[in-house]
């Protein structure tokens, strides 16, 4: 048995039946972490200590013939921008490089609260602005299909743990497609629930109206799993909503025959052709399954891009202002006064793209501009956000493809920021709307000469109704979507 390739209901039946502990399972994870991760470099920190004493309590449990949490000895990762008592967390960044927190996300206390086993975090792009993770503070991490290519980002290193069989499921924060964008590049299941569905508390902040948590796995029913018991109501974070959290797992089965599947033509220009021959087979399977395929008109998507680099960058220029070397952090030394310690501290600390973005964020917010750039760009976020809401109006979901172009090679696109950017084209809408997101494995590339490269299905929902969403993906898998 290859434990590092168990789901989670795979795991539960071999600690429940004893043909398996919870610390062999996180013992088979350390060691495949070992073997493989100096290639991949997926992780920033392991905490070995911490998920084998988990793992013990959840074996004291078995022996005792006491009930299993949900994710009894499951093995996780955590995208290095989330908070975890006792284990550094940098957020990729060289000015928290040193900073052990006193407190857990709420995530990861529910994560544990129901068994899970903390393997360590994984690296990311530096405050999570990129989508390569080659903007790390520290080094770039390789997609498992390919060592010479990204694995996309922010979350690369949550996607490519994943997707390596390093843990079996991991989270990952979005604010433009941080989590769906690297789960379609590295062919795993990456989800984004509705704006405020799970709870920021714990999140290293970049653009605090854009920013969500959310699951990555091998499949949509651990996605779903591990989405149940994050989400919910917590009163630490003013934006999380006090609404029920559905049973997600036990909505998965039911029929998608006659379901309403919007597809927008704004989304298949500039398309990869690669890209599109896979989409449109994941189309017809669609098709096949009963849905009923619908087009429709998302007519403001060609304006999300500059409307979302106003925004982030905005919100990024406010939430960074904290990193100033007197608090907590990195500090530079050979200063003389308290704003060349500022300068020193931040132009040691922060990377070229966070610098980057801190000046647009400071530009767009500057008197002046404040009414060209940033207002008007928050009136084009609601001109989005209403193309969804009317779409919705006709349709169940919008299926669309998670990214233009397949995971690209290493260093290719790093000199030229804006084409890093347009790498984020299809799911930045998603999070300027606050609408839920989920991107499925929908084949391979098929291009002479080239590797065959996972491709990314994204399907987006209304309001608080991951339930479709993901009812309607698990069919698509179930179907064999992920080979078409």
């Amino acid at each position: 048995m290859d434990l590092t390739a168990l789901t989670l209901a795979n795991i539960r039946e071999a600690l429940t039946r004893r043909q398996v502990s919870a610390v062999e399972l996180v013992g088979a994870h350390l060691a495949r972490i070992d073997q493989r991760d100096t290639d991949l470099r997926a992780y920033l920190t392991l905490s070995p200590d911490r998920a084998l004493e988990q793992a013990r309590r959840i074996d004291a449990l078995i022996a005792a013939g006491e009930p299993l949490p949900s994710l009894a000895g499951v093995p996780v990762a955590i995208k290095d921008a989330i908070i975890t008592r006792g284990v550094r967390t940098t957020a990729g960044s060289r000015i928290l490089q040193n900073y052990i927190p006193p407190y857990d996300a709420t995530v990861v206390e529910r994560l544990e609260s129901a068994g899970a086993c903390l393997l360590g975090k994984t690296n990311c792009d530096e405050f999570a602005m990129g989508s390569s993770t080659e903007n790390s503070g520290y080094f770039a991490t390789r997609n498992p299909h390919d060592l010479t290519r990204v694995p996309g980002g922010s979350s690369g290193g949550s996607a490519a743990a994943v997707a390596a069989g390093l843990a079996t499921v991991a989270l990952g924060s979005d604010t433009g497609g941080s989590i769906r964008q690297p789960a379609g590049l590295c062919g795993t299941v990456g989800m984004m629930g509705t704006y405020g569905r799970v709870s920021r508390f714990g999140l290293v902040a970049f653009a605090s109206s854009l920013d969500h948590i959310g699951p990555l796995g091998r499949s949509v029913r651990d996605v779903a799993a591990v989405l149940r018991v994050i989400a919910g109501h917590d009163p630490c974070d003013s934006t999380s909503v006090s609404q029920p959290v559905p049973d997600y797992e036990a909505m998965l089965d039911g029929p998608v025959t006659g379901f309403k599947v919007g597809v927008a033509d704004e989304y298949f220009n500039g398309l990869s052709p690669a890209i599109g021959d896979s989409i449109q087979k994941g189309i017809d399977l669609l098709a096949k399954l009963g849905c009923q395929i619908t087009p429709i008109s998302l007519p403001h998507t060609d304006y999300a891009i500059a409307c979302y680099y106003i925004i982030a960058t905005a919100e990024a220029s406010s939430n960074l202002a904290r990193y100033d070397g007197v608090r907590y952090g990195f500090r530079a030394s050979g200063y003389d006064g308290l704003a060349e310690m500022y300068r020193k501290t931040r132009d040691g600390g922060f990377g070229p793209e966070v610098k980057r973005r801190i000046m647009l964020g400071t530009h767009v917010l500057s008197s002046g501009y404040y009414d060209a750039y940033y207002l008007k760009a928050q009136k084009v976020r609601t001109l989005i956000t209403r193309d969804f809401q009317e779409a919705f109006d006709d349709v169940d979901v919008i299926l669309t493809p998670t990214s233009p172009i397949p995971a690209f090679k290493l260093g290719e696109r790093l000199e030229d920021p804006l084409e890093m950017y347009l790498a984020d084209i299809y799911t930045v809408t998603a999070d300027l709307a606050g609408i839920p997101g989920i991107s499925v494995p929908c084949g391979k590339t098929r291009v002479e000469g080239e590797p065959r490269l996972p491709v990314g299905m994204q399907i987006l929902a209304r309001h608080f109704d991951e339930a479709r969403l993901l009812q309607l993906a698990y069919a698509f898998e179930q179907a064999g979507g992920s080979e078409v």
